[in-house]
């Protein structure tokens, strides 16, 4: 089958890509705006080969879009690009909007149009798959909250939604278009929302990359408020794997929460990075010292913590990777490829704090 992937340049996209080309048949159209996330170095190892094939297009673009779907005509759309990170989304909340929602209602209605003129079996296989984030759902109960030995909730697909930042609510304004789309239009679709992806080729902004190239750098090691803020970690390769499995296994008009099993404190997340350098890397003295607590962010949810058992029920999907084999091959990841972060770090970005709101 071609698979459209909207993001491809991007963390979990480019993953995604990787995946289909090194473990299918597949072909891939990479449709891709690339902003400051997106970075086509990522692609390195799969660029020539000639099931892979790239579009530099900005999702909102309608023209440009029905191009696309025209002429590489598509079995299948995986669509990931978005604004993706929360302490962007306080700073400057538009642009979120604008690719999040309006992208993603462009390439639906551009996808409806492509599928309505479809016939027998290319109209019978075709499907649209969104990928999404837990962060929709809002914030869970965290154990400090509760009395001990509470069972506490998780995710699951039929959690209300409650985003609390301009990131999750611009998400969650996408779920709801394509969910609409299929109710109204009979378009084919498929949402999935994750938990937080760690790994290979993360932009630094996020905390476990940020961590390590601080860490490295003799940096101060930034932790929000007391650091006991809860996500669960999936290795993006997981991610990817269940996603291409979603995408053509699962069944058209359902949502699958993926997580990884692994509930973490960030202070949790940070300590173990630093250990693991210690081993791996070390240096007169220990990188925890470094460790330093900053004001939290407003409006910072304390805990997510997604029920996958759907997915692994109904489509036999679980991560091969622990928190710990994961994070060491991430950690060995950053210090192995140096010159693919620092090329990133050679643009706007370096490294700074972001999403203060003052």
């Amino acid at each position: 089958m071609k698979i459209l992937v909207t993001g491809g340049a991007g963390f979990i996209g480019s993953a995604v890509i990787r995946h289909i080309i090194n473990n299918t048949e597949h072909a891939v159209i990479n449709v891709d705006k690339l902003t400051y996330a997106g970075n086509l170095q990522s692609l390195t190892s799969v660029s020539g080969n000639t099931r892979y094939a790239f579009e530099k297009v900005d999702i909102c673009d309608a023209e440009a879009i029905k191009d696309v779907f025209n002429n590489h005509k598509p079995d299948i759309v995986m669509h990931l690009a978005a604004e993706s990170h929360v302490d962007r989304s306080i700073d400057g909340p538009g642009e979120f909007m604008q690719t999040n929602i309006i992208g993603t209602y462009t390439l639906l209605e551009q996808a409806r149009a492509y599928w309505s003129n479809l016939q027998g079996e290319a109209k019978e296989r075709f499907k649209f798959h969104h990928i999404s984030t837990d962060e929709v759902y809002g914030d869970l109960p965290h154990p400090d909250e509760v009395e001990h030995g509470t069972e506490l909730p998780l995710f699951t697909e039929e959690t209300a939604y409650e985003p609390s930042s301009p990131y999750s609510a611009s998400k969650a304004s996408s779920d709801h278009l394509v969910r609409a789309w299929a109710r109204t239009y009979g378009l084919p679709t498929l949402v999935t929302n994750c938990s937080n992806n760690y790994g290979p080729y993360h932009f630094p902004e996020k905390l476990i990359p940020l961590v390590i190239l601080n860490a490295v750098a003799g940096k101060p090691l930034p932790v929000y408020g007391k650091g006991n803020q809860i996500r669960d970690w999936l290795y993006v390769e997981d991610h990817a794997e269940a996603l291409v499995l979603v995408a053509t296994e699962g069944k058209v008009g359902e949502t699958y929460n993926i997580g990884g099993h692994n509930e973490k404190q960030n202070i949790e997340v940070v300590k173990t990075i630093c250990q693991i350098l210690d081993e791996i890397k070390p240096k007169a003295t220990q990188y925890a010292e470094q460790i330093t607590f900053v004001a939290d962010r407003p409006g910072h949810d304390m805990r997510y913590a997604i029920d996958a058992s759907k997915i692994q029920k109904e489509l036999g999907w679980k991560p091969k990777e622990t928190f710990e084999t994961g994070l060491r091959k991430t950690v060995i990841w950053y210090l192995e490829n140096e010159t693919w972060w620092q090329n990133v770090l050679s643009g706007d970005y370096q490294l700074e704090r972001l999403g203060q709101a003052e």
